[in-house]
């Protein structure tokens, strides 16, 4: 799975550069309505939930673990069906899907922080994402009757945190991948 992921460094970088692009609409039209934040969420959670079931079969064609990626995939996927296949979905409802998505995925980043810190000496930023997911969904749960500019303000923080701490691991992944001669594979030194 390491290699695969260090030499996919720019999916990071991308699933970054999304969530800070969505973050910042987020920011830049907080009296959006619920039906277009529905929409801008939706396409974000689907883009995401692509780009980690791209990895998967990456992952799986390489011979390595895959099944967090899957799972990560499906559960961004279905969140976002879900918010484009019903507009007029609640805010309340998103609040709690958005809470329990963030949570989940945020909880398998934990996990594959923990797997690749014992290939990249003193790797934070996927463990970092990770925590900042966990902690915006336990937000969202704690205090799910916020007010709507709140609620599309906190949205555009995590999006915005989020992207920054995959843009900084996929450039160390990119640095990693430069070291292994752009294979991902660790070079034997002769």
């Amino acid at each position: 799975m390491v290699d695969t992921v260090i030499r996919n460094w720019w999916a990071f970088i991308l699933r970054g550069a999304i969530a800070i692009i969505f973050g910042i609409l987020a920011f830049v039209w907080p009296g959006i309505t619920i039906a277009a934040l529905v929409f801008l969420y939706g396409f974000y959670a689907l883009l995401d939930g692509i780009f980690a079931i791209v990895s998967a079969i990456r992952a799986a064609g390489a011979g390595q673990r895959w099944f967090y990626l899957v799972v990560e995939g499906i559960l961004g996927i279905a969140a976002g069906i879900i918010s484009i296949v019903w507009p007029a979905i609640t805010a309340l409802v998103l609040v709690f899907i958005i809470a329990f998505w963030a949570i989940l995925t945020g909880a398998l980043e934990i996990m594959a922080a923990v797997r690749l810190r014992r290939e990249i000496d003193n790797e934070w930023a996927l463990g970092i994402a990770g925590v900042i997911s966990v902690v915006f969904g336990v937000v969202m749960l704690i205090w799910p009757g916020s007010a709507l500019l709140s609620f599309v303000w906190l949205i555009g923080l995590f999006a915005i945190l989020f992207g920054i701490s995959f843009i900084a691991i996929g450039w160390r992944l990119k640095g990693l991948n430069d070291l292994r001669g752009g294979s991902g594979r660790l070079t034997p030194v002769a």
